[in-house]
């Protein structure tokens, strides 16, 4: 066996004993989001500081490689919430789900342990630049929308009250909270005590393992009641149609080939829990959202080696 399809078969295993284990009782289901909550609260921010402070970003170029993923994020999304709209009959509101579902990728709970385990501290190195704007790009969106159609679509956008919601929201989240703090210790200059080092070096190291698992407790909570034909579609969107564009973007601007890779294989990664809580807020779509949710994840155990086995063809 490759030890890049070993690594897939370990990731995917990861997450199918945590669906599993919320299956079969043998964990409740509030532990699941216990488990969830210590990943991104606790073990990827840790990660994450861990990253800033020893990272080297020599020879990735962000602008080009945010130029590309966020025009495919647009399209996608436009797409998805056309195909919502348009061919499913859903109201506008229901169409920012459907958008969002297309276009968010699930960069934390799978896709960080997926990275590292694939492309190691160097191809986490380029997911961070990611993740360091796709979370606010992605919030300052879906925020914006909801001032458009989840108040009916009557009232007008307040700049202010969307700036205010977008900062109150980004500068609590800890992923953010950990990435500017790693930032400003490597800036400081000051190395890290040897018990604090080991400490995050501790917790950081489960971040992969448990967002993983937890990620499969998810899939069980959420399962899939019924809007099969729409998340189908909207899954189709984002599996094929958004790595696509991403892998044409990246090699039309001719990203290091690295970069390249990152790109695609996060492109092409399932939707994650943000965008059934967006449908939760808007209080609409949230079948939809929570059955893409699963019915991409389930596939992405196929697409995503799919879309490894291109980048390594067109990227080497």
């Amino acid at each position: 066996m490759s030890p890049l399809t070993e690594t897939v078969l370990f990731v995917c295993s990861l997450v199918a004993l945590g669906y599993l284990a919320g299956l079969t009782g043998y964990l409740r289901p509030a532990s699941g989001e216990g488990i969830a909550d210590f990943a991104v609260s606790v073990a990827m921010p840790l990660l994450l500081f861990q990253t800033m402070v020893n990272a080297d970003f020599h020879g990735v170029a962000p602008w080009p490689l945010w130029g590309a993923y966020f025009t495919a994020v647009a399209i996608t999304w436009a797409a998805g919430h056309v195909v919502t709209t348009r061919v499913f009959g859903r109201d506008a509101r229901a169409g920012v789900v459907g958008g969002v579902s297309s276009a968010y990728s699930n960069v934390v709970l799978l896709g960080a342990p997926f990275i590292l385990g694939i492309f190691g501290p160097s191809g986490f190195e380029v997911l961070s630049l990611l993740v360091s704007v796709h979370l606010p790009v992605m919030m300052m969106a879906s925020i914006v929308l909801f001032e458009m159609f989840g108040r009916g679509g009557g009232e007008h956008v307040h700049p202010l009250r969307v700036l205010r919601s977008f900062l109150r929201r980004l500068f609590i989240n800890p992923l953010i909270i950990g990435i500017l703090l790693g930032l400003a210790w490597r800036l400081s200059g000051v190395p890290l005590p040897d018990l604090v080092m080991r400490l995050v070096d501790a917790l950081a190291d489960t971040a992969g393992p448990v967002a993983l698992f937890a990620m499969g407790l998810s899939l069980r909570r959420f399962g899939i009641s019924g809007n099969v034909r729409p998340a189908l579609a909207l899954s189709v969107l984002k599996l094929f149609l958004m790595p696509a564009l991403v892998l044409a973007f990246v090699w039309l601007l001719g990203l290091p080939p690295l970069t390249a890779k990152v790109a695609v294989v996060v492109a092409a990664l399932p939707s994650g829990i943000n965008s059934y809580l967006i449908a939760v807020q808007f209080n609409t779509g949230q079948a939809l959202a929570s059955n893409q949710m699963t019915i991409a994840t389930a596939c992405a155990a196929v697409t995503t080696a799919f879309w490894l086995t291109v980048v390594l063809y067109v990227f080497g």
